[in-house]
């Protein structure tokens, strides 16, 4: 049997931190016996979701060892991601952003597709990286089509998953622009985008022509009026507006 547990909103997960976190992730290590379970967790905000229905949790999960986090970010990933997850016999963690329940949708599913821990170059530029990674790979991909408007080519980095994370795509890619902007949805605070540059800014210091940045989710409870929840979470508008003081360093 290979459980899928789904869990209706990834926040309600928290009161299961035990049994993911210290059951299903060490019981490789501790018995030697594989522990195939897929997580399904409805991540991210929508509308008037309020704070108990829209948080990314990613980051907590990949805090952990033995676990695998996967973060698709479309329908075509969702898709195979999943078909992957649930063979893998490692506990997986699969956050499904909400915003692919109501914006996307595919003609054709691809019979395969990307193993985990690759990311994908999904637009080519020269100027600046935006790392991205879920929901937020869409507003990265509208805020590079406005800078395009402006003369400036910006390569877009979809990670697809946390855990494991793809540092040789990102440093390739920054390798061709110079610049790192890392996008997220969650809390700034000891999320992936941290991690990115840590791991960038280690790695690949002489590759960079500016300090990386970052742009997270603000720091409070996710708001539940819509036009609050739209100014707490990063946008195209924002994303933009970031990668143009970047540009000028």
């Amino acid at each position: 049997m290979r459980p899928i547990v789904e869990m209706q909103f990834a926040d309600f997960s928290s009161i299961a931190l035990n049994q993911i976190l210290n059951n299903a992730g060490t019981h490789y290590w501790r018995t030697n016996v594989p522990v195939p379970i897929t997580v399904r967790l409805p991540s991210g905000g929508t509308k008037g979701s309020g704070p108990f229905h829209s948080q990314s949790m990613e980051s907590i999960y990949a805090h952990y060892p033995g676990l695998i986090v996967m973060t698709p970010a479309t329908v075509e990933d969702a898709y195979t991601m999943l078909i992957e997850a649930v063979a893998i016999d490692d506990p997986v963690v699969y956050c499904e952003h909400k915003y692919l329940y109501y914006h996307l949708k595919a003609d054709k599913l691809p019979g395969e597709g990307l193993p985990t821990g690759k990311a994908r170059i999904v637009r080519e530029g020269r100027d600046l990286t935006i790392v991205s990674y879920s929901a937020m790979l869409h507003e990265a991909l509208a805020a590079a089509e406005q800078l395009a408007g402006e003369g400036f080519e910006i390569e877009v980095v979809d990670l697809r998953s946390v855990k494991p994370l793809d540092t040789d795509t990102v440093l390739a890619s920054v390798a061709r622009t110079g610049r790192l902007l890392c996008v997220g949805e969650s809390f700034p605070f000891g999320g992936v985008t941290a991690e990115v540059i840590s791991r960038i800014t280690s790695e690949g210091f002489h590759l960079l022509d500016a300090p990386p940045q970052r742009i997270n989710a603000k720091d409070t409870p996710i708001p539940y009026h819509p036009n609050l929840w739209s100014a707490h979470r990063p946008g195209a508008k924002s994303i933009a507006a970031k990668a143009r003081k970047l540009l000028r360093e």
